[in-house]
């Protein structure tokens, strides 16, 4: 599971073995928090506190072609490269 973004303590990972058999998403760590989210931002699973949530958002918006790609990549078990921090 490679990590392919960190950013204000915040992880973002992409599972590779997920690719075939799930709905797009990522995950994100913080602390001991965790969270599924879709390519839209939204929680598929797990919790984040409401600031580091907004954060994720907004890498997320900014990000979210990265991330499709990033997902048929991982779907192909191909490497996955990182992903620009939120700045």
């Amino acid at each position: 599971m490679p990590r392919i973004s960190y950013f204000y303590g915040i992880g973002i990972w992409m599972y590779w073995n997920e690719g075939r058999h799930s709905t797009p998403h990522f995950h994100a760590y913080y602390g001991e928090h965790e969270a599924s989210l879709d390519m839209a931002g939204e929680i598929l699973a797990g919790s984040l506190p409401a600031r580091q949530l907004r954060l994720v958002r907004a890498w997320t918006r900014l990000h979210v072609d990265e991330l499709n790609a990033r997902w048929n990549l991982a779907a192909s078990e191909k490497p996955l490269d990182p992903i620009p921090p939120l700045r």
